[in-house]
């Protein structure tokens, strides 16, 4: 693949979910990202469900494409040897073991920055490398809990939920593609410490603006926004739903479509903090107006008078949309056991030429030649002492 990072070479220690999100950003901007993994197994994700036909992971499919796929024992001193000679030609490293892991292998930055002062390193972890939680172990849903996302997600009165998607995993990975944006930027070497609670904690950007504020704990509102009226779902006659957003310039064209003449003539409801003032009388107004037509007969309506809505679709929807079509977002590729497959295309594009092409996910193991002799410099022979001892 090529891009703006080509001659770029990552060193990619990490498994699972977040960081190998951001590794794969890397690839699809032009990184070569060389994906170490554990021989005979592989990064855990391999082996998780939905399996296809011929034994491979759709997950591992999702986080993985573009790379190249080299199978080393980390544990094994030859192994780190190895490793090390790696890291010492590469640009990146990019690791998600627990602090001090690596470290004890032989393969922390301090280490590694001896032979390639100029490498940039990205820690992502759990908890941070500093700190007393620093060595507590989680996973997605575990970091919506402790942050506070879980709590203020769900509907009023109910239980807290877990978000559609999984959001610390996915902002984390973006978090740790910053992270090595900014290393290679500053043309210095440096260790960077990307903590996936921290970033859970800097989302809540707006929630800690109303609690420092007004000294308010956030609460569930399920669709409905907390500072806007009206921005939620709402039920449609069909038993569709849709959902409306609009600001003060959407007031009044709102309720020309509804038929509420008398909401858009009241002079307590025409900015935004009277709406939100007196909640509770405009959202059942706008809920029985809308529970009188039909969604997408009405979506066309709005749209015509320019009030932001949308209806509430499936993620089979969502993909199948004209507009997602003509943008190009599912793209594919073609695998050497499991043949033709789609996937999603980065959203990252430039405005002239066409969508770039998604990345092939490495068979295990399938570079692991190409890459010691190529990046390591290892003779043909070292390589197969290497493969009869286990070690790749």
């Amino acid at each position: 693949m090529t891009g703006p990072l080509t001659g770029i070479t990552v060193l990619d220690f990490s498994r699972v979910l977040a960081a190998p999100l951001a590794t794969q950003i890397l690839a699809e901007l032009g990184a070569t990202v060389i994906k170490v993994e554990r021989p005979g197994a592989g990064d855990e994700t391999r082996g998780f469900e939905p399996r296809l036909p011929h034994g491979e992971s759709a997950y591992f499919f999702a986080f993985n494409r573009g790379k190249r796929s080299v199978t080393l024992d980390l544990k094994d001193p030859r192994g780190q040897e190895v490793a090390r000679r790696l890291a010492a030609r590469a640009d990146v490293v990019v690791e998600n073991f627990l602090p001090g892991a690596l470290d004890r292998l032989g393969l922390g930055y301090e280490r590694l920055a001896e032979d390639n002062p100029g490498l940039v390193y990205v820690s992502a972890t759990g908890f941070g490398q500093t700190g007393p939680d620093r060595a507590r172990k989680g996973y997605d849903t575990v970091f919506q809990a402790l942050s506070g996302v879980m709590a203020m997600t769900g509907e009023p009165g109910g239980p807290p939920s877990k978000t559609g998607i999984p959001v610390a995993d996915m902002t984390s990975g973006l978090w740790v593609a910053i992270a090595v944006l900014t290393g290679l930027a500053g043309r210095r070497g440096c260790h960077l410490d990307v903590s996936m609670m921290d970033v859970q904690l800097s989302l809540h950007a707006l929630n800690a603006a109303r609690l420092f504020a007004l000294d308010e704990d956030p609460v569930r509102t399920g669709t409905e926004h907390p500072g806007r009226v009206p921005s939620a779902a709402f039920q449609a006659g069909d038993g569709e739903w849709l959902h409306i957003s609009g600001s003060d310039q959407h007031w009044e064209p709102l309720c020309a479509v509804l038929g509420l003449p008398e909401l858009a003539a009241d002079p307590l409801l025409r900015t935004n903090s009277g709406r939100v003032e007196h909640r509770a009388r405009v959202m059942k107004a706008l809920r029985g107006a809308i529970a009188q037509h039909d969604r997408d007969a009405l979506v066309k309506e709005l749209r015509a008078a320019e009030v932001p809505a949308g209806a509430v679709r499936s993620v089979r929807e969502a993909l199948a949309d004209p507009h997602a079509v003509a943008r190009g977002v599912v793209g594919g590729f073609d695998h050497p056991t499991e043949g033709a497959f789609p996937a999603l295309r980065t959203p990252l594009r430039e405005t002239a030429g066409e969508p770039p092409d998604t990345g092939v996910p490495p068979l295990l193991g399938a570079d692991t030649e190409d890459v010691l002799a190529g990046l390591a410099g290892l003779t043909a022979d070292e390589i197969e002492g290497l493969r009869a001892a286990g070690v790749i």
